[in-house]
């Protein structure tokens, strides 16, 4: 007859568990390498990375704000050409999209004119100021200013 005896592990209760994959070192010969690593360095490549990400996005929204200041100053600009025009005299009803001339008088007043200073010929009758078109808001782009 066989004797059949219990078998017995030789490694103690205490030192093994029964999820390996949550041990902080390896726990078989196939586990990967673990080193302790260098907490210091890992922060410090983790600050660098994080200083150039943000520093590139400070950047972007510079060039955004910079963006809005200009794009902002000329429709000021806009406004305040309109403004002037819409004083001046002008003898007709302005198209959209149409071209028209500024010109100053002698009193320092305006006139929205059809004729460009070559129409004139070599006598100007005002001081030319401006090539104008009246936008679809109805705000003035100038085209060309003296």
């Amino acid at each position: 007859m066989e004797d059949k005896t219990q078998f017995q592990n030789p490694i103690d209760d205490d030192h093994i568990t029964e999820n390996p994959s949550g041990l902080e070192y390896p726990h078989h010969r196939g586990s990967a390498i673990v080193k302790a690593e260098d907490k210091g360095k890992i922060k410090g490549r983790a600050l660098a990375a994080m200083e150039q990400q943000t520093t590139r996005q400070m950047d972007q929204i510079q060039e955004q704000i910079e963006l809005l200041a200009k794009q902002a100053k000329k429709l000021q600009s806009r406004v305040e050409i309109s403004e002037t025009i819409y004083q001046a005299k002008m003898s007709f009803e302005p198209l959209v999209g149409h071209d028209y001339y500024l010109y100053e008088t002698d009193e320092h007043s305006f006139i929205l004119s059809l004729l460009s200073p070559e129409d004139w010929g070599k006598r100007l009758p005002h001081l030319y100021k401006a090539k104008v078109s009246l936008l679809a808001d109805h705000t003035w782009d100038v085209l060309d200013m003296n």
